[in-house]
């Protein structure tokens, strides 16, 4: 049985609203609705600025198979996977000057330049035929452009849930789990018919509408604190829980992406043919909408750091039981696609409410950016040491699977940690 443990920093209560059906959490002198016509288009809002950024972020391992294949067919994974981490990096690193901005002005100045960016960056990556290009274009372009949205529609669900901020969190995040389903599959099919270019052009103009409505839709509520200052401040990390708690997210994104980027490498070197390979990625982003949203509600009812746990235990599951003996069979590496996808999808979903438990509503931009800033690093250097394991093992994935499967156990010692320190050890405790 859990032990009922109080969320965040200060006291909270809730008292039921009759007349609309949902309850209004009261934090201080501050109120949460938790639902209404608002808070839910602000949430769909977030939803549509996620499937254009993270649908794209999830549909790297299509991009990645294709271009080493035809355009970059000259080099390496490892340095192929250079363009890749270098967009993932960046999508979190900027936030450190994002996520402080958000706090202070809002999200309209931020994913304004952010849907430029990245639209302009799809469009120019259909005519690369260079290494540099991609570089340039996916790599620097659409990182910038892409943290400019991931922050704003992140952060701006805490500012009309708090009780219910993981399901409001899940159902948003969905949005990333869908455009890695419907992205690949789509890319897939155009790739044959109309070829690279107009390919990569249509998925622009995907991207144009739904950012479109993301930024009619983005807002804040609650004000900024007076005085607070939109330049980073690196001292939150001496909150030993949120120091913790960091380093727990850094492990668990340094392994996250490897999957995502590898495996229809993986399914070719196996044996698989491309379209198999290619329909891998859907399977796991199809997973991980259903993985997004439902431990997202039941992580308001557990405790959000109970639920990240629980998910990080399936993915060493699913590395070292499933993908490591069975990876070579198509019922094994679907059924990995699907158990990874599904734990990754919460992680991805839940992380940013266990981020916001150890810190105030107003300053969730701040310690949600500075977190990610430092698993920024994580994703800039784990695709390409990825790449070059396999290489050091003649091809062989063995090595890249026990890497991955590695990262989540430490991920997991580090978070139940931050934990720990906030709450007490007690495995039971809801928080």
């Amino acid at each position: 049985m859990f032990v009922v443990q109080n969320d965040g920093p200060p006291s909270e209560n809730e008292k039921g609203d009759e007349e609309s059906g949902r309850a209004v959490t009261l934090l201080g002198d501050e109120t949460y609705p938790e639902g209404g016509l608002e808070a839910w288009l602000v949430v769909f809002g977030s939803w549509c600025g996620l499937v254009a950024a993270l649908g794209v972020l999830n549909t790297v391992a299509t991009f990645q198979t294709y271009v080493s294949t035809h355009q970059l067919s000259g080099y390496s994974e490892g340095t192929v996977g250079w363009i890749f981490s270098l967009y993932t990096a960046l999508t979190f690193f900027c936030g450190i000057y994002i996520g402080p901005l958000f706090d202070k002005y809002g999200p309209r100045w931020l994913i304004g330049p952010g849907s430029i960016a990245v639209v302009a960056s799809i469009m120019t990556t259909s005519v690369c035929t260079e290494y540099w290009h991609f570089i340039l274009t996916f790599g620097l372009l659409n990182g910038v452009g892409t943290s400019l949205l991931f922050t704003p529609c992140i952060t701006a669900i805490g500012h009309f849930f708090r009780a219910r901020r993981g399901l409001a969190s899940g159902i948003a995040s969905t949005g990333g789990g869908i455009g890695g389903v419907v992205f690949p599959l789509m890319l897939q099919a155009l790739f044959v018919r109309v070829g690279w270019g107009w390919a990569i052009r249509a998925l622009g103009f995907l991207c144009l509408g739904l950012l479109i409505i993301s930024n009619i839709l983005l807002k804040k509520r609650l004000p900024a604190p007076k005085n607070i200052s939109a330049h980073p401040d690196f001292r939150i990390l001496k909150d030993k829980a949120f120091l913790l708690l960091t380093i727990g997210v850094f492990l668990l994104e340094f392994g996250l992406f490897i999957p995502l980027t590898y495996i229809s490498s993986y399914a070719l070197s196996s044996g698989f043919n491309e379209s198999f390979a290619f329909q891998l990625l859907p399977i796991l982003n199809g997973a991980s909408v259903i993985g997004r949203a439902i431990p997202g509600w039941y992580g308001d009812k557990i405790g959000h750091f109970n639920s990240n746990m629980i998910s990080v235990g399936v993915t060493i599951f699913a590395c070292y039981v499933v993908w490591l003996p069975f990876g070579n069979t198509t019922p094994g590496l679907v059924i990995f696609a699907i158990l990874f996808g599904f734990a990754t999808g919460n992680n991805i979903s839940i992380t940013p409410v266990c981020v916001s438990k150890l810190c105030h509503t107003q300053n969730y931009g701040r310690y949600y950016a500075t977190c990610y800033t430092i698993v920024s690093v994580a994703c800039l250097i784990g695709i390409p040491i990825a790449g070059n394991i396999v290489a050091a093992t003649n091809g062989e994935y063995w090595s890249l699977i026990v890497f991955t499967g590695l990262t989540q156990v430490l991920s997991l010692a580090f978070i139940y940690a931050a934990k720990g320190v906030s709450v007490g050890w007690n495995p039971w405790t809801i928080f």
